[in-house]
């Protein structure tokens, strides 16, 4: 894909963000569209939002799981940025009526890195080395793209479908919890409505950040010291309307709790 094309298309995503709106999705309007054209219209959608003054805090990996890989049929992980727009805090409500299109929500694991990782060759042991702490997280996902009708370079070119996060109400070092047995309770309105374990995240949340790590690494990008790494749902995704509230529970780590206005 030419580099006009990808400012268009990361533009229009831009645009979309901003307005409310969705468009249809990329892989029908071009054929041969890849992951690297997809990776590339996502920086530009990047650049714009830093150009309205917002900061990159933290990059994601999605789609891990099988439940949230068979809800989308996208069957590989994709990768995007957070930015300081998208970060909440445990309690807080979130305005998804003004904010945000077709949302779905998500329970994970968050890490806060003390170091640099930078791939390609990132391990297990490199990534444990790295955080500082791990967190309970919801992440409030979205889609640009129409009736979230997306392919893997859909959701890479979108940001991979980022919206907002909410970090949990403790942090924990990493050595002090089981992350591949670390149980997860998700309720909504009071009812439970899903249960996850860490090994539902590619066997590991850890198995996904060096994955994210070494990925991003083929691309000159880092995961840097201080920033946010959302690794991956342990439970499959449900659509929220505004009056919705959830919680999670991470045996081992802590809970968080959003409601959504």
């Amino acid at each position: 894909m030419n580099k006009d094309k990808i400012k268009s298309y990361g533009d229009t995503l831009y645009d979309c963000l901003k307005n409310r709106t969705t468009i249809d999705p990329i892989t029908e309007q071009e054929s041969d569209v890849t992951i690297e054209d997809a990776y590339h219209i996502s920086l530009q959608l990047l650049q714009r939002r830093l150009d309205d003054g917002e900061k990159v805090i933290g990059k994601k990996i999605g789609v891990t799981s099988k439940a949230v890989q068979n809800m989308l049929n996208v069957h590989q992980p994709d990768f995007g940025f957070l930015t300081d727009r998208m970060v909440y805090s445990h309690g807080d409500e979130l305005p998804i009526s003004t904010d945000m299109i077709q949302p779905k929500a998500e329970g994970e694991i968050a890490f806060i890195l003390k170091h640099d990782l930078s791939g390609p060759g990132v391990t297990n042991a490199d990534v444990l080395r790295a955080t500082e702490c791990v967190m309970p997280c919801f992440e409030i996902v979205d889609s640009r793209i129409k009736d979230w009708k997306i392919k893997i370079q859909d959701t890479v070119a979108d940001n991979a479908s980022c919206g907002l996060f909410v970090l949990g109400d403790k942090a924990v070092r990493p050595d002090k919890v089981d992350l591949v047995t670390c149980g997860m309770v998700h309720e909504k309105n009071g009812e439970i409505i899903a249960t996850g374990a860490g090994a539902a995240a590619l066997g590991s949340p850890v198995n996904c950040v060096a994955w994210l790590a070494n990925t991003l690494g083929e691309f000159g990008i880092k995961l840097e010291a201080g920033e946010v790494i959302l690794s991956g749902s342990l439970v499959p995704l449900h659509s929220i309307v505004p009056g919705d509230s959830m919680h999670l529970s991470v045996g081992g780590i802590g809970s968080a709790y959003v409601r959504f206005t």
